[in-house]
């Protein structure tokens, strides 16, 4: 007789479980690169807009080209200011999903080591019929003689 662990549908359950909630952590974590990298193109962005700007003032301009260049930095730095209220929001879905995450973990670990035991404990009896077995064989020929 093979060996069946009585809560396998359970535990299959719990590692899709599992599985689902590492899948979404990722994405977050995913997310979370793209603001970052986002974030940081912006701020160069900026950078290089105050350094134009600079420049700008360096020679005779319109008002109107100095104050383009002026606007286009403020919404810049709106986007950039978006952005990082956005990743203090997937921060807070990171650790979220993290807890989910280990709790989906605990539960589904918890099962496979009952799987575990169980498996040793039935190749343990399996173990000791087989060798009865063959103490039986052995002592019934020793009898034989």
């Amino acid at each position: 007789m093979a060996f069946r662990f009585t809560l396998a549908t359970v535990l299959r359950f719990r590692e899709s479980v599992e599985k689902r909630e590492e899948l979404a952590l990722q994405r977050i974590l995913l997310e979370m690169a793209r603001v970052r990298r986002e974030i940081e193109r912006i701020t160069a962005e900026i950078a290089a807009a105050h350094e134009a700007r600079n420049r700008a003032m360096q020679n005779p301009l319109p008002a109107s080209y100095i104050q383009g260049l002026l606007n286009d930095t403020e919404t810049a730095a709106e986007r950039r200011r978006n952005l990082v209220q956005a990743l203090a929001a997937l921060e807070k879905q990171h650790l979220l999903q993290t807890q989910k995450y280990q709790a989906a973990h605990r539960d589904r670990q918890m099962l496979s080591d009952m799987k575990a035991k169980k498996r040793d404990v039935y190749e343990q009896e399996r173990a000791r019929a087989t060798q009865k077995v063959l103490d039986d064989i052995f002592a019934a020929r020793s009898h034989r003689n």
